[in-house]
């Protein structure tokens, strides 16, 4: 290894998980190369190259500048793998590799199924040669332009029963963005999104949220019918840069270590996060948690106060509810943009759509349930107005939408956050 470079080749690599994951994978000195497009050729040429990852826009430029290409990568249109091996450089795609482990890993299938991809690009090409090779019924790529586009595709293709996202919407630090609605296709069986960072980019939170009124309307009935199954990328980053790492070092590397990546990857970069009513023990609960993981804490009332100079009471009697939620729901996204913390929310930090969103796009989020009589209310001005049974019928359906797991909080605060802590390691890189 000593000499050679390794590395990922791109434009703009600042939102990349690649370095952690090659160095997990042994690849101590692999680094960002972020390059304009004028100086591709020169750069290519060099005789020091070991192993390149290939990311956008240049999967497909590369392939000009190889020596030998892969057939199968040749078949596709597209390389995202470089070595250089016996003075010549070699091009091969190992995407394909990962997206087939990630629908795998998800049970997703595509056999006889009419596929839509959104998106033309290098990941694109990779998408349609796995429907091919997997036996899709149907396939069409959706692009800004052509005769299916983002416009008309829910009217030529409500059919649709599996949806691939190949195009960067979604992506950090554009989180807010979403290719196309689910709603408008009603076939859906399926959705995955090869964006990983967010772990849950608004595509997939729709599909989440189908998913999850499907298995509410079908519990009754049992559960041998439709529902709606989706996957991120992180899955698929993870596989296709083993594959990588066994063309780099013309090694062989187990599929367990793809998952004890994910799984780290996962536990390091996602926030835990804590709604429930005012004073159900979210701070102390979040304290403890960050004991627990090593993960830094963030009191989401006490950022507020930090970036306002004045306490909460202060600011609601000032400026009103409506001021302080706006402030709330511009803290909470900067927040939550950050990944591997423990945040505590203020209790009615879920009555915004958008802020529950933003928590669980980069978080597993836990509603502490706790009985109303244990609630305090010194200091907090909405509790001390009464009706805190008024206050919890209406949120309580806000904090279950926003939470993946709901925690009784009537025992003591340590087992409730070793009980968290717990769930949150076994559900690692779900």
């Amino acid at each position: 290894m000593s000499g050679k470079l390794y590395g990922l080749l791109g434009r703009t690599l600042g939102h990349s998980w690649s370095a952690p994951i090659h160095k997990s994978l042994g690849c101590e000195n692999y680094r960002f190369i972020e390059l304009e497009p004028e100086r591709l050729e020169d750069f290519l040429r060099r005789e020091n190259i070991g192993g390149l990852n290939v990311t956008i826009p240049y999967k497909r430029d590369v392939m000009q500048f190889c020596d030998v290409i892969d057939p199968a990568a040749e078949a596709i249109g597209s390389v995202n793998t470089l070595v250089r091996r016996d003075g010549g450089l070699y091009g091969y795609n190992t995407d394909i590799d990962g997206f087939l482990y990630m629908l795998r890993r998800a049970k997703i299938s595509l056999v006889g199924k009419k596929v839509v991809i959104l998106g033309s690009g290098g990941a694109s090409l990779t998408a349609q040669a796995a429907a091919r090779q997997e036996g899709a019924r149907e396939i069409t790529v959706v692009s800004r332009t052509g005769p299916d586009n983002y416009e008309n595709l829910p009217q030529r293709h409500a059919g649709a029963e599996v949806l691939v996202n190949t195009t960067p919407v979604g992506m950090w630090p554009h989180v807010e963005g979403q290719p196309v609605d689910l709603r408008l296709l009603p076939n859906i069986s399926a959705v995955a999104d090869v964006v990983y960072n967010p772990g849950r980019t608004n595509l997939l939170l729709q599909a989440e949220e189908l998913d999850r009124a499907e298995a509410d309307m079908l519990e009754p009935q049992g559960s041998g019918m439709r529902r709606v199954r989706y996957t991120g990328g992180l899955s698929m980053l993870v596989s296709q840069a083993k594959r990588a790492e066994e063309l780099f070092f013309d090694k062989t590397i187990p599929d367990s270590e793809t998952e004890n990546i994910v799984t780290r990857l996962w536990q390091d970069r996602t926030n835990l996060v804590l709604v429930g009513m005012p004073g159900c023990g979210k701070t102390t609960v979040g304290r403890a948690l960050a004991q627990l993981s090593g993960k830094p804490f963030v009191d989401l009332d006490e950022e507020i106060v930090r970036r306002a100079g004045r306490p909460i009471p202060y600011i609601f009697q000032a400026e009103g509810e409506e001021a302080f939620r706006g402030l709330e729901a511009r803290v909470l996204a900067e927040v939550c943009a950050q990944s591997g913390q423990v945040v505590a929310t203020g209790g009615g930090a879920v009555l915004r759509a958008e802020n529950r969103a933003a928590m669980r796009r980069t978080g597993r989020v836990y509603f502490l349930r706790r009985a109303l009589e244990e609630l305090p209310t010194d200091g907090r001005p909405l509790s001390q107005k009464g009706g805190l049974e008024e206050m919890y019928l209406v949120r309580k359906p806000l904090y279950s939408a926003a939470a993946d797991v709901v925690i009784d909080n009537n025992v003591a605060l340590e087992e409730t956050a070793e009980l968290i802590w717990r769930d949150f390691c076994e559900h690692s890189g779900d």
